[in-house]
């Protein structure tokens, strides 16, 4: 104590006198002369040279406040307990200062000790409860301040108490919102978390503490100990869902670009995972809403070819469009030639199956095992399946085996587990081999891979994977791909696949669609009627002034292509339908997207039109092949004005129900041309064009609808 604390005494205000104030004071009084006597004791007082006394529970982030020395606030303590008390016994009447009531003598340090096992609470005065904190250090009370009378318990009773639980080795965080505990301050939260408890005799604090918990006492009492839980907050599982990123193909020009190639695709991937995502209340990554695809997901009721030597045969209308007053629709719909069941080629299948760790939840791995399971029954006896795992390493789980021995299959199946890493290279060189091994050269030899789409392991260059399976595909054994889950799904690498591997992509999110694709569709799925289907367009620049192709952005050709047999394109299955539909702008419309030129005329770079073409909006051309041939076929149809159908009522329900998928596909993409095109007339449309619905697809189309309605923010 220097000269500047003694000065400070002289600005304490000291408080009125009163009885309680007296005795506690007193107390406090006591309490610090036998502290005072203490120092001069030889007995240790504390676990650390020259540290704080403190508690024998197990250290906590908070220790290390306990272990400072905080002289100058103990001093103040002093200070400020020495002139209260001494007015407090002060005779007012005469001066003179008048003893205590109760005389305390000073006792030797074995007294002190075998005290401790006696009852600790003092008869006819008041015990102040001291803070003690969650990591069982103990704050002494305010000097002064009084404090609700509490029961104290003798040691005997405390030996019988229960142990307190284990003190968590760390405090990871606290819960959100908690509310403080009574009695806690500003100052107190900043240390820790406090309770009362009971206090002892002032000699006996050290070992008494040491001896009695926090949760002894209010275990006791039958008490819940209050104890604050850490909040372990997991981070959002990534989405690596993988899209390609495309544009909307552009408003063309016919003076400029009169002719139009693509490929036909037969995939469905997209609406399926399309569905998934509005069924789960989000709209989906615009890169993964393929027009095309989620046109061509529906069957529609088209003439179909008569024999297999002609496989198909197109259907053409043209008809006012839905969402744009000024524009045409042309509706290209082809059917593919229907297998009976004598007629279908023996299969030599292969089951590529991805088994690893990605695939453990309930929408992949088992799942697919369901899937497979459909398929297999809709097998002949004499087809023939293998199965291939991989993750990490690849393995032959099954070697080639007759369906009629589907017990054998099935058990194969059942077996699957997954775990590992994704080989998914090392597996598709392990399926081909099987393929190859049985491969038959009149039926039907295909891999099929089953997968979330995540290659990471071997040949994990998706143009090395193109070359791998365009090579293979060469050889007579075809790719097709069934795609599961999400959050990891590869859809490009999926889609790239399955195009270069003569085969379709599919996406597999509950057991209907699996009896869809692999069931009501295995024709369509595994035998192809007709490979290398191309379509070529040419407008006529004097009736039609513009085009778009609605969709296949990923399937467009260059135009020389169409000629060359050697370049790849899409494959039609048996009893597959395929639609194409462009928008076209009249010559004689007002509004066109395109200005004319000022110095060129609008049929500059127009072929010269025979005579008799005045009437045609366009002229069709595709190619095909056969199966195992490597020689396309020609057939072309003109398409002209008697095509046109004025009144929309009057269209087939077909028509009318692609034309809806087509608005919905296009609005999902944000494409412009939807702007001011609503869900509402969407539905109304597909609502009246649901007649052939003998599976409820398209009534489920229309509750996807309304499902995006509600969840697109662009609609509130």
């Amino acid at each position: 104590m220097d000269d500047k604390d003694l000065k400070a005494l002289k600005d304490i205000e000291v408080p009125e006198p009163s009885g309680e104030a007296r005795s506690a004071a007193l107390q406090t009084a006591m309490m610090a002369f036998e502290e005072a006597g203490k120092k001069t004791s030889t007995e240790a007082q504390g676990s650390e040279q020259g540290a704080r006394l403190k508690t024998t529970f197990t250290r906590t982030p908070w220790e290390w406040i306990m272990d400072k020395r905080i002289l100058m606030g103990t001093v103040a303590a002093s200070l400020v307990a020495l002139p209260v008390a001494t007015h407090l016994i002060w005779n007012d009447t005469d001066g003179t200062f008048s003893p205590p009531t109760t005389i305390t003598t000073e006792r030797s340090t074995e007294e002190q000790r075998q005290e401790k096992n006696e009852d600790p609470k003092p008869v006819g005065r008041l015990t102040a409860k001291p803070d003690t904190r969650t990591d069982g250090t103990v704050s002494q009370p305010t000097a002064g301040a009084e404090q609700p009378a509490t029961e104290q318990f003798a040691a005997d009773e405390v030996a019988t108490l229960p142990p307190p639980p284990p003190k968590p080795k760390k405090r990871l965080d606290v819960t959100a919102n908690e509310p403080a505990p009574v009695g806690e301050s500003e100052a107190d939260g900043i240390i820790g978390l406090f309770t009362r408890s009971p206090a002892p005799s002032p000699s006996d604090q050290p070992r008494l503490y040491a001896r009695r918990s926090v949760e002894q006492t209010l275990a006791l009492k039958g008490q819940r100990e209050r104890t604050v839980q850490p909040q372990i907050i997991q981070p959002a599982e990534e989405n690596r869902d993988r899209h390609e990123a495309t544009t909307d193909n552009p408003v063309k020009r016919v003076a400029q670009e009169p002719v139009s190639t693509f490929s036909i695709d037969v995939d469905t991937a997209s609406y399926s995972f399309v569905r998934r995502n509005l069924e789960n209340g989000a709209m989906p990554d615009r890169n993964a809403v393929r027009v095309e695809e989620m046109i061509n997901y529906f069957s529609y009721d088209y003439p179909g070819a008569d024999t297999a030597a002609d496989p198909f045969k197109p259907s053409v209308a043209v008809y006012p469009t839905p969402w744009n007053e000024n524009t045409l629709l042309m509706h290209i719909g082809i059917k593919g030639h229907e297998i009976v069941r004598a007629e279908k080629p023996r299969s030599n299948l292969v089951f590529l199956i991805d088994v690893s760790g990605s695939m453990q939840s309930q929408d992949k791995l088992p799942l697919l095992k369901s899937a497979f399971r459909l398929l297999v029954d809709t097998l002949e006896a004499d087809d023939t399946v293998s199965i291939v795992t991989y993750a990490g390493n690849a393995g032959t789980v099954l070697e080639p085996t007759k369906v009629s021995e589907k017990s054998k299959i099935l058990a194969a199946l059942d077996k699957l587990q997954s775990g590992g890493s994704t080989a998914g290279a090392q597996g598709i060189r392990q399926a081909y081999a099987l393929a190859e091994q049985e491969f038959d050269k009149d039926g039907i030899n295909r891999v099929i891979l089953a997968t979330d789409g995540d290659f990471n392991v071997g040949i994990s260059d998706t143009d090395q994977l193109k070359n791998y399976i365009g090579t293979k595909r060469k050889s007579g054994v075809y790719l097709s791909i069934l795609g599961f889950g999400q959050g990891n799904y590869n859809d490009h690498l999926m889609q790239v696949l399955a195009q270069n591997g003569n085969g379709n992509a599919a996406y597999i999110d509950s057991l209907r669609e699996a009896q869809k694709v692999l069931v009501e569709e295995a024709g369509s799925t595994l035998f192809p009627i007709a490979t290398d289907v191309k379509i070529q367009v040419e407008f006529n620049p004097a009736q039609i002034a513009e085009y778009r192709l609605i969709g296949y952005e990923t399937r467009a050709l260059n135009r020389e292509d169409f000629n060359n047999d050697k370049v790849d394109a899409g494959d039609i299955g048996s009893g597959h339908t395929v639609t194409a539909i462009y928008e076209l702008t009249p010559a004689s419309a007002v509004n066109k997207f395109i200005d004319d030129l000022r110095y060129q005329s609008s049929d500059t770079d127009a072929e010269e039109k025979p005579e008799n073409a005045t009437n045609e909006f366009a002229f069709l051309k595709m190619r095909y092949k056969l199966p195992g041939e490597k020689t396309s076929k020609l057939l072309t149809l003109p398409i002209t004005s008697a095509l046109l159908q004025a009144d929309v009522d009057t269209l087939s329900d077909d028509m009318r129900f692609a034309a809806s998928v087509a608005a919905f596909g296009q609005k999902l993409r944000g494409n412009a041309h939807l702007v001011e095109f609503s869900y509402d007339e969407i539905i109304r449309i597909a609502s009246g064009a649901r007649s052939k619905d003998a599976f409820g697809y398209r009534s489920e189309f229309v509750s996807l609808v309304r499902l995006a309605k509600s969840v697109d923010p662009q609609n509130r």
